[in-house]
């Protein structure tokens, strides 16, 4: 769905490449300053654009977080897709955290819906309700359907993602990406409990976020 390339994420390349040809017409004037400054841009570009490969973890009746980052918010919200209160699970990524998104579980991708809005700290509560976002509906094969939503933040103002509707989905599969600082909502269907706590730092892929009561 969305493979890197030498270890970085495909929508990083054109950035990365632009500050490490500057740093090169800047050594090459023999501008030292400004070349140390796109040095830096160069060294910070690889370290946020850098796409592991993960593991998802293989036990049935779990979700697992789409995002590396920290659990800023465990509760109750309503499902921006129907409305209905769920319960939700967000995780805020800072710049130094891997940027690319992973599916929660394995399904078929329902619903993608585009929603415009502002930039406020991706940290606050009204970050999920008025921030520009984008949201895919994963429906697995038990038809459980899990909501989660890329939320833009303060600095991050570009959401990829080029997943669509029909496309199927593994547990952990890359789908789409946030550049530069953002948060991710996951809205847990009925019978599906969080497994993290606030604080918790997670894994994208990797970390167990939600269970399936008995």
């Amino acid at each position: 769905m969305y493979k890197p390339i030498c270890g970085l994420a495909r929508d990083g390349l054109p950035i990365i490449g632009v500050f490490a040809l500057t740093t090169l017409v800047f050594a090459l004037l023999r501008w030292p300053c400004l070349a140390t400054i796109s040095l830096l841009a160069t060294i910070f570009s690889l370290n946020f654009f850098r796409d592991p490969d993960r593991t998802a973890p293989t036990e049935n009746g779990i979700a697992v977080s789409p995002a590396d980052g920290v659990v800023c918010k465990l509760g109750e919200a309503a499902d921006p897709i129907t409305g209905e209160m769920r319960q939700v699970v967000c995780v805020f990524m800072n710049v130094f955290n891997v940027h690319v998104n992973r599916s929660p579980v394995t399904g078929v991708i329902s619903e993608v819906r585009y929603i415009p809005g502002k930039f406020f700290n991706a940290s606050l509560d009204k970050a999920s309700t008025d921030n520009e976002r984008n949201v895919i509906v994963v429906t697995d094969s038990e038809g459980a359907r899990f909501t989660v939503v890329q939320i833009a933040g303060l600095i991050a103002r570009r959401i990829v993602c080029p997943a669509k509707a029909g496309d199927q989905l593994k547990r952990g599969e890359r789908y789409g990406m946030i550049k530069f600082g953002s948060r991710l909502d996951v809205y847990l269907p009925h019978g599906y409990h969080p497994a993290v706590a606030m604080g918790q730092k997670t894994m994208a892929g990797v970390t167990v976020l939600a269970k399936k009561a008995d």
